[in-house]
């Protein structure tokens, strides 16, 4: 994958500089990786790029190279390609360029080029700048990305077993990416640093998304729903406490007649969940399972001999 994305890359360049209509011998012998040993090759692999420069937006289009027009050549029309200026205030130039440096890609954060493109200026600072490392979950990230977008199955190995399932997106949540798929008719969220060995399987379009489907929808949005386990805790909840618990549970609760609130809690992030049970002190209580309650045990009995 990253072959191909460097050669669209390096003949998308090409046929912005050159500001004329080329040929396809041109681009064979000038453009680096079209150096195939036949001609046939070459041509399975150019044909497949157009196709994958027109998939993307951009208009690649056949001119004739003189005006007697006996020869034709490849152009991209830098008026139909350049987006227009889109008048950014400064307070909107310094978002995107914060924006740009929070994420890298083989831990590397963006230049500043696109920003000047835009209309910005330098931006003056110090220091390391402000980056999420995606590390090797990188190359994951663009093969799974190439099964989303040509809608491919997808495999890879995860917890111990080899998934294919279809793709739908990909969605970054609390420090992670996740994977939101379809796997035997059940949609799923996979962190895809937990997987490995990713590769695409299959004819493209070989599914399709649910009409209205949201891909935020899938994945869980309290912290203790994210995990490798399934636990069910059964907690009990002070009345004094029992509103706050209830506007923050997504399981519903049963009123005690003290005024207490009894709720079953479906837990993924057992260390997320003791977290967040924390900030009720002495007013929340695990009743099971057991093991949940001696780890909440062992936390509060540790900081108080501390």
């Amino acid at each position: 994958m990253k072959r191909v994305i460097e050669r669209l890359l390096n003949l998308l360049a090409f046929l912005l500089t050159t500001g004329q209509p080329v040929s396809a011998e041109e681009i064979r012998l000038t453009v680096a990786g079209y150096d195939q040993e036949n001609d046939e090759a070459f041509r399975r692999m150019f044909e497949r790029d157009k196709d994958l420069l027109r998939n993307m937006g951009i208009p690649l289009e056949l001119r004739p190279t003189d005006v007697w027009e006996v020869e034709f050549g490849y152009v991209v029309p830098r008026d139909e390609y350049e987006l227009p200026d889109p008048g950014l205030t400064d307070e909107e130039r310094a978002a995107l360029w914060l924006s740009a440096q929070v994420i890298r890609l083989g831990g590397q954060p963006s230049g500043p080029e696109a920003l000047l493109k835009l209309g910005g200026g330098a931006m003056s600072g110090a220091g390391e700048p402000l980056a999420a490392d995606l590390g090797e979950s990188a190359a994951s990230l663009a093969v799974a990305f190439q099964g989303i977008t040509e809608r491919k199955t997808l495999a890879f190995d995860y917890r111990g077993r080899r998934r294919r399932v279809d793709p739908y997106g990909l969605l970054h949540q609390r420090g992670h990416w996740y994977l939101v798929a379809a796997d035997g008719g059940e949609v799923r969220a996979y962190r895809v640093d937990r997987g490995s060995d990713y590769s695409v399987d299959g004819p493209s379009q070989s599914f399709e998304r649910p009409a209205g489907f949201r891909i935020r929808d899938a994945l869980p949005s309290l912290p203790w729903q994210a995990g490798d386990e399934d636990l069910e805790a059964i907690v009990r909840f002070d009345a004094e406490v029992a509103w706050w618990a209830r506007r923050q549970l997504a399981e519903p609760a049963v009123e005690q007649p003290d005024g207490s609130l009894e709720a079953r809690i479906r837990v993924a992030n057992p260390a997320a969940f003791i977290g967040w049970l924390l900030a009720f002190e002495d007013r929340a209580e695990i009743i099971g399972p057991v093991e949940l309650r001696a780890q909440l045990l062992d936390l509060v009995g540790g900081a108080n001999d501390e």
